[in-house]
């Protein structure tokens, strides 16, 4: 016998601009499944999407900060970490 997997039932309330741009969705719950994937997708791993750090995240940045840089991509302008690590600091690291 094939399991079934328990599906949960979550609600939220929106605001009049936002039900009226949904309007037309013909099928809202998925709509929405999909936009909630894709933003986990692309939260940030070290503050979890709540746009800060800890003091203790914060420590671990600082340390990492020292290698590494945030540089922008030539060709598609995005902002991305680099590593500026020489071989000699990779060596005695």
């Amino acid at each position: 016998m094939a399991s079934r997997k328990k599906q949960e039932i979550i609600t939220f309330k929106v605001d009049e601009p936002l039900w009226e741009a949904m309007r037309g969705i013909s099928n809202r719950s998925e709509f929405i499944r999909s936009a909630i994937l894709t933003a986990l997708q692309s939260t940030c791993p070290l503050c979890t999407g709540s746009g800060t750090l800890t003091p203790e995240q914060r420590k671990h940045w600082d340390d990492f900060a020292k290698s590494h840089s945030l540089e922008e991509c030539e060709d598609c302008h995005a902002i991305h970490l680099v590593c500026v690590a020489t071989d000699d600091e990779e060596e005695a690291g």
